[in-house]
């Protein structure tokens, strides 16, 4: 049988309370017996000392036979305060002959004893030393425990001339049945009052997981747009709401950059595929046979064409990236080496700029990596230099190594990227329109491959920016690396 989570801590709960509550109930009985054992010791004797300091000086029989009780003397005009039902011996000095008996206290069935037997028991003895004392014992045949108390009573000269001797039953359970009932009653109610406690309990901290369990079905359909109230009041309960609002949270801004990117992918390539068709359609209205009409509609075609491929193979980087997929193909590798040559290859693109690189380095720039892929990060970094660099501006290229890290950045002095829009730059299809404007037919995915074969190195990538002065993209790649893990 599954039990649901509130049943659980309902059950759990109890099991803990009734193996804590027995537990207590134990130490607490031993505690209860120890502590009514010693009050009767200390009354008991109390009442002994009390009933001997009233014959104080009292000249007593040899034997006194008869039970002693609150209502009656032992000497005429002489009262104790002793338990009533259970009468008093006074035992006068010396000992009576040892063919006579002496009659205990009421607690012991008034039974017979010798004097003998009775002098063996060490609160007589401890008594007739002139010092009071108490035992416990069983009394056959009913094996009931008896408490006893003995005081000596001391005759004019100071001399002890008789014993007052006590007696009073224990309880079979070690406490009077007064008070067990009283302990049962107030253990139901402390059960009555733990259960409601834990049945408050268990719905306060399962109330807000199944409202979790509510959100995340609904997640699951689809619905992104539901959260987990976090106000339960327990730490650990409202840690986890947070951690699932947040997880929903970015699966909705997943699923919105899905959406947008799906949508920005349409658009790309709907422009191309635009002026192809269109092309096409000239073409087939007769400009097929016009030779100097249909040069720059297949040149035109050719050129959108030559951007879808390069969009398609843009994704797939991308798709392969995501997917661990790209297969790097590590060997020694001299950064600063491989950024001359990309320099000397876009030269002639930066020329018609009127731009110009420049490059310095430091430190020993030799790394483990993909020359192709870095290749295509450098070109990628240097085209965006040159596209936005203004004319008579410098490039400057700086690769410089320690001992953890080889890093290569490119600085341009172009008009530079708000703050707002930095962190965003390595996104998929994002462009930032006031400040670089969509030129040559780029599709916003550039930077963002940069930063997938940089990561893919177990490197990255950063730009810094300042409006009106220039920006700074660079990459870092780790100079020991486990290449295994590639």
């Amino acid at each position: 049988m599954t039990l649901s989570l509130r049943g659980r801590l309902f059950l759990n709960g109890l099991i803990i309370l009734l193996l804590g509550m027995g537990l207590a109930g134990m130490l607490f009985w031993q505690a209860a017996a120890r502590l009514y054992l010693s009050t009767q010791t200390e009354n008991l004797l109390a009442q002994a000392r009390l009933t001997a300091a009233s014959l104080q000086g009292e000249t007593l029989p040899v034997t006194q036979s008869e039970s002693y009780s609150q209502v009656s003397n032992v000497m005429p005009g002489l009262h104790t305060r002793v338990l009533s039902e259970q009468g008093a011996v006074v035992i006068g000095l010396p000992q009576i002959e040892s063919n006579q008996t002496v009659q205990l206290p009421a607690a012991e069935n008034n039974s017979l004893v010798s004097p003998q037997e009775l002098l063996q028991r060490s609160e007589i003895k401890t008594a007739l030393q002139g010092i009071a004392s108490s035992a416990v014992r069983e009394v056959l045949p009913e094996k009931h425990r008896v408490m006893y108390a003995a005081a000596p009573i001391y005759a004019e000269n100071g001399s002890v001339n008789g014993l007052v001797y006590l007696a009073v039953p224990l309880p079979s359970g070690g406490v009077p049945a007064e008070f067990l009932w009283q302990a049962g009653g107030a253990a139901l109610a402390a059960i009555g009052l733990a259960l409601l406690a834990g049945t408050q309990l268990a719905g306060r901290v399962t109330r807000p997981v199944e409202a979790i369990t509510r959100v995340a079905a609904a997640v699951s359909e689809g619905d992104l747009n539901q959260r987990v109230p976090i106000d339960s009041g327990i730490h650990e309960v409202d840690s986890l709401g947070h951690a699932f609002n947040r997880m929903v949270a970015d699966l909705q801004q997943s699923d919105q950059a899905q959406n947008a990117f799906v949508a920005d992918v349409a658009h790309e390539l709907r422009t191309p595929l635009t002026v192809i068709k269109g092309t096409i359609e000239t073409l087939e209205d007769g400009a097929l046979d016009d030779r100097e009409g249909r040069g720059p509609l297949l040149i035109s075609m050719q050129r959108e064409t030559d951007r879808l491929i390069r969009l398609v193979n843009d994704l797939l980087i991308l798709t392969r990236a995501d997917a661990g997929m790209l297969n790097l193909k590590i060997a020694p590798l001299n950064l600063r080496e491989l950024a001359e040559q990309r320099c000397d290859q876009l030269s002639v693109l930066a020329g018609q700029r009127g731009v110009t690189f420049s490059i310095s380095s430091s430190g020993l720039t030799e790394i483990q990596a993909d020359e192709d892929r870095l290749a295509q990060v450098l070109d990628n970094l240097l085209n965006n230099a040159v596209r936005y660099s203004p004319p008579g501006g410098t490039i400057h290229v700086d690769v410089h190594a320690d001992t953890v890290e080889c890093r290569c950045d490119v600085h341009d002095s172009g008009t530079g990227i708000p703050q707002k829009h930095l962190p965003h730059i390595f996104d998929r299809f994002y462009r930032v329109e006031s400040a670089r404007n969509r030129q040559g037919g780029e599709a916003g995915l550039g930077l963002s491959i940069a930063r997938a074969l940089v990561q893919a190195h177990g490197g990255r990538i950063h730009a810094e920016s300042t409006p009106g002065v220039g920006t700074t993209v660079g990459f870092s790649i780790p100079i020991a690396r486990d290449l295994d893990a590639i």
